[in-house]
């Protein structure tokens, strides 16, 4: 065997090992007439695995040029999907999707094989789940599966498992698709599941598990992929998709610095996909915002221009900022812009429900919390769950009713703490705080308000400096500016577009916290602390 065959020798079973530096370097030097069209389809796939985008690009291309030279039309389908997928994940849709038609064309003149099932992924269920019909995607998912038990592919099947468990979340059928998805998981590494197909599933899985909210799921399976990847020579785009979602649980988590720091990887990394980037982008402007990082706004605005809708966070730094009203008209219309999908909407409720009881509408944040109960009890994991409480529990505060909201806040304090959520268990704890006030014990409202502060501290939160005197709400400081105006218990409802009873109640909470026992005297201390109406 002469020198250039033992080259090309040694890299065909270094990429078998998934040697991809080996392999790549071997590749490097080899004479081109030396490699066949699996050779350049294996020398491609190692120059992606080590972040060589270009490279891996121009080879794909010659990898389909040789296979439809030799005739082999299946692996050259199976090759323009790839391009395919890799030009739309870097944003280019025409070419990508001019690669996918045509390993479309080429697949409708072949008998069964690996490239129709991953054709029906990408034209077929991916499309369904992005249109909002999770039936549709569940028909295809399930011919994946069928046409990868007749040409005996277990890859295809567990993909297909996959496609078909995330369609079902889609469709409220929780505990089914959850269950669907760890069985593809943990049947994967049994199975001889080449890398990328192996990656894929990961990611999928836990960009599923971030989406309904099951972020114990999300935490195992993070974790389970980082170990798999740190066994590998190199991470493809699979490390930069991975890092995003330990930003996203170290963000919920109030390890904001690192959270910043896994989403800094891959901001500048040519090779990643789009969406992550953006996606990226968003992260690192929340964990902006949460520190008072006044760049927080060019963050979210580097994930908008990539496509990422800047929504809540962008919302919640106008309500940071102290411009209530602008925060509210920016979350209605975020609400509107999103249409009917529940789990694009959750997220914006939650924060609908903090921005509106912040600029005194409480219609719209009860509407918000309602819905956001709704989608939990459809859905019913650990987030929704846990966002659907403490919406509920902050609406019952707001309405005057701390006897009933003091249950519900304990039981959304109890499911962010579980949760590790830090910063919403601290939030929780402040509301807490006001509803023991209410209700006359000073000794509980202490406590829980030096737990929330004890964590804001800790996390290196910002927050506006109080201004609220004697631990009045701002809905409370509105009936008390309204009663200093002269108005009744009815024409205060109406201006406030709250009930007579609710109303009321506010009252009782005001002449208890700034301990009067007439609305004269309620009113006198209005007029002292500038709580006034303004013509």
């Amino acid at each position: 065997m002469n020198e250039a065959a033992d080259i090309v020798t040694l890299a065909r079973q270094a990429h078998g090992d998934h040697d991809w530096v080996t392999a790549a370097a071997r590749f490097d030097v080899a004479e081109r007439e030396q490699l066949t069209a699996d050779d350049l389809a294996a020398y491609a796939d190692s120059l992606w695995w080590l972040g060589r985008a270009e490279d891996n690009l121009r080879l794909e291309a010659a990898a389909f040029e040789a296979f439809m030279d030799a005739s082999r039309h299946g692996e050259a389908a199976w090759t323009a999907v790839r391009l395919g997928l890799f030009h739309l994940g870097r944003g280019d849709v025409p070419v990508g999707t001019g690669w996918i038609r045509r390993a479309g064309r080429l697949g409708q003149e072949l008998p069964e094989c690996p490239a129709q099932g991953l054709l029906l992924q990408v034209t077929e269920v991916e499309p369904s789940l992005q249109a909002g019909r999770p039936t549709a995607a569940v028909d295809a998912a399930r011919r994946m599966q069928d046409l990868g038990r007749r040409i005996a592919e277990p890859w295809l099947m567990l993909l297909g498992l996959n496609c078909e468990g995330r369609a079902l979340i889609r469709a409220g059928q929780v505990v089914d698709g959850m269950a669907l998805l760890d069985e593809a998981m943990i049947t994967a590494p049994g199975s001889d599941l080449a890398p990328f197909m192996a990656g894929s599933l990961y990611c999928h899985t836990i960009a599923a598990c971030h989406e309904v909210g099951d972020l114990h799921r999300m935490t195992r399976w993070t974790d389970l992929t980082e170990h798999w990847l740190s066994t590998l020579a190199g991470m493809g785009v699979f490390g930069g998709l991975c890092a995003v979602h330990r930003a996203q649980l170290h963000l919920l988590h109030g390890s904001w610095k690192d959270a910043e720091m896994s989403a800094s990887k891959v901001l500048t990394d040519v090779t990643m996909r789009v969406d992550y980037v953006a996606e990226a982008w968003y992260l690192v402007g929340e964990t902006r915002r949460l520190r008072g990082d006044p760049t927080a706004a060019q963050a979210y605005g580097e994930a908008h221009a990539r496509g990422r809708d800047p929504q809540p966070g962008r919302a919640l730094l106008q309500l940071s900022g102290g411009d209530t009203t602008g925060a509210a008209t920016t979350v209605r219309t975020a609400v509107t812009a999103v249409g009917d999908d529940p789990l694009r909407r959750a997220p914006l409720c939650a924060a609908a429900v903090e921005i509106e009881l912040a600029a005194g509408r409480l219609d719209d944040a009860r509407a918000a919390a309602a819905e956001l109960v709704e989608t939990a009890t459809t859905y019913a994991t650990s987030g929704l769950e846990a966002m659907a409480t403490a919406a509920r529990g902050a609406v019952l505060l707001a309405e005057g009713n701390a006897q009933a909201a003091l249950p519900v806040l304990r039981d959304a304090c109890r499911r962010w703490q579980e949760l590790g959520a830090a910063y919403e268990a601290a939030g929780t704890c402040a509301l807490l705080a006001e509803a023991y006030r209410s209700l006359g014990d000073e000794l509980s409202a202490a406590a829980e308000a030096a737990q929330a502060e004890a964590t804001y501290v800790r996390l290196g939160a910002h927050r506006p400096a109080p201004t609220l005197p004697d631990g009045l709400s701002r809905r409370e400081c509105e009936v008390l500016a309204l009663v200093a105006d002269g108005r009744s218990n009815r024409e205060i409802g109406e201006t406030l577009f709250i009930s007579d009873r609710t109303v009321a109640r506010h009252l009782t909470n005001i002449f208890h916290k700034i301990r009067v026992t007439s609305r004269t005297q309620a009113a006198r201390y209005a007029i002292d602390h500038g709580l006034t109406v303004t013509r």
